[in-house]
């Protein structure tokens, strides 16, 4: 290079990449080096936007759970997800990120080196040398939030807010960070026998899915599980698609952003992501229209969420044609294991496992059909020898290994944290993991909270006779009620010829019935009181 040029270069506005020279832990002294000058800033810039899109997924989650539950108990949902984001925080930033991410981890989980992320800083990451620990440790704290978000939705209608506060910190430790550290730390036992999994199919979904179905048996079923109690339409369908929009826009960050850099590989990986969640949508709404000849919204929002998350683990390694198979078999796969729970005996009321577990499985297996050695060094350094379409059939193999291992060490270990806080719940009540029979039929966010999803009172009444046109009683179906004031609702229910604000006559529709007919029933019939001042 003439001298001429190295002058021109020194006087331009950026800083010039210079390859990662260091030996310390904290990868320099800031005070004396320009610790910038190891890393892109295009890296950086797109980490830090796709840490920020992870992040949105989590109130995606809340909004998703929200909508699919009954009316009482969903500002719980919502509340239990960004919980799960402050309290997972700080795990990862205690010893979380240490657990899991630390330079000198064993096979299955890492040292204290980074206790309260001492010595995080400017170092080259475990993950990849594109960008340092300090970034690296952001970025995936918020892969372990909404670890915890997917999980905890099991507690829905019936479980109670501080145990399973409790629960997030223990499960955080001695679940998600090891399973993490066998699957991205270099030193993990997957890692080293080859399972590929670019984004979280079995720390992620499968640990998560595994988790729910665990937390749905030790909780037991909701009360009126298996009658027509129970057999509700979701409250808010406006609800479920806000959290898909979420989670779909936040999914780039969660895939593409695990290229861990700005370059092709992200670019394919966003592809896929985007191409699979289409394809899950369609066809999930496809098969559920063979039933009810209905073209079903829920349906499509979770298709669009089972395309998502099986095609999480290969988003990294699998050309853009296989993403059609991805979302295919996520749709039919995913829709059709909401039945698993009847066969298993187990009220998993938000289709978790059906979703996540299954979901993450069917993604890591295809994996092991479809990776690509091509795909994968669309990076310029990553080096696999690729899955069925490489003939390498071993691969299949490991993908199998890996996904029921993380399922086996998720339900058990979670099975374990909870025996553990039910028997102390026996001695503490505040311990106690479910709500009363009472407390459930008011909801979980009348009981726990003591705030509402909605600012209205919304009553459904069943009436019983006495004659042809008269009624005798009037009951609150608290599958229905909004829980905004229960005490409202009742004197409305005694007293329905005040009115809401004390005229006469009711402004809410009855239902009446005589004594020769069964009574009438209408799906979904509310009445709906009168705008809370």
């Amino acid at each position: 290079m003439a001298a001429s040029d190295s002058q021109s270069l020194d006087n331009l506005a950026y800083v010039p990449y210079q390859a990662y020279n260091g030996t310390t832990a904290t990868g320099g002294d800031s005070l004396t080096q320009n610790l910038n000058v190891f890393y892109e800033s295009g890296d950086i810039a797109w980490m830090i936007t796709s840490t920020a899109l992870v992040l949105l997924m989590i109130p995606g989650v809340g909004f998703f759970y929200s909508g699919l539950a009954r009316r009482k108990s969903a500002l719980s949902l919502i509340w239990l997800s960004v919980m799960a984001t402050a309290v997972t925080t700080f795990q990862w930033f205690f010893w979380g990120y240490s657990l899991a991410f630390s330079h000198k981890a064993g096979p299955f989980i890492g040292t204290l080196d980074n206790f309260g992320l001492m010595g995080v800083l400017a170092q080259p990451s475990v993950g990849s040398a594109r960008i340092p620990d300090l970034m690296f440790a952001v970025y995936q704290g918020m892969f372990a939030a909404i670890t915890v978000a997917l999980a905890v939705g099991a507690v829905a209608e019936r479980g109670r807010m501080l145990p399973c506060v409790i629960f997030m910190f223990i499960w955080t430790t001695v679940v998600y960070d090891p399973i993490a550290c066998w699957t991205w730390n270099p030193s993990g036992w997957v890692y080293k026998m080859g399972g590929l999994d670019f984004a979280g199919g079995t720390p992620v979904h499968i640990s998560s899915g595994a988790a729910a179905l665990a937390y749905s048996y030790v909780l037991g079923k909701r009360t009126g599980h298996g009658t027509q109690a129970l057999n509700y339409r979701p409250h808010n369908v406006t609800h479920i698609v806000i959290g898909t929009v979420f989670l779909w826009v936040g999914w780039f960050g969660f895939n593409a952003g695990s290229a861990l850099s700005a370059n092709l590989r992200a670019v394919m990986a966003a592809l896929v992501t985007n191409l699979a969640a289409c394809v899950g949508g369609v066809t999930w709404c496809l098969v559920d229209y063979r039933l009810e000849k209905k073209w079903s919204t829920v349906g499509f929002c979770s298709g669009v969420v089972a395309g998502l998350v099986a095609i999480t683990p290969g988003s990294g390694y699998v050309p853009a044609w296989s993403a059609v198979v991805y979302g295919v078999v996520a749709g039919i796969g995913c829709n059709f294991a909401t039945q698993v729970k009847y066969w298993i005996n187990a009220d998993d009321a938000l289709d978790i496992f059906a979703v996540h577990g299954i979901g993450g499985l069917l993604g890591n297996v295809l994996t092991g059909f479809f990776a690509a050695d091509y795909i994968a060094h669309l990076d310029g350094f990553t080096v696999i020898q690729g899955g069925w379409v490489n003939h390498h059939w071993i691969q299949l193999a490991y993908q199998l290994c890996d996904s029921l291992t993380g399922f086996a060490y998720s339900f058990t270990l979670t099975c374990i944290i909870l025996f553990c806080l039910s028997f102390i719940g026996r001695y503490v009540p505040a311990m106690r993991l479910r709500a009363s029979k009472e407390e459930e039929e008011l909801g979980i966010d009348d009981i726990e909270i003591g705030e509402f999803a909605y600012d209205y009172v919304e009553v459904t009444r069943d009436v019983r006779p006495k004659g042809p046109h008269d009624v005798d009683e009037i009951y609150d179906d608290d599958d229905e009620a909004s829980q905004r004031s229960h005490s409202q609702a009742t004197m409305m229910a005694q007293h329905p010829e005040k009115g809401l604000h004390g005229g006469s006559g009711s402004s809410f529709p009855m239902r009446s019935m005589n004594h020769e007919r069964e009574p009438v029933t209408y799906e979904h019939q509310h009445g709906i009181v009168g705008q809370a001042s």
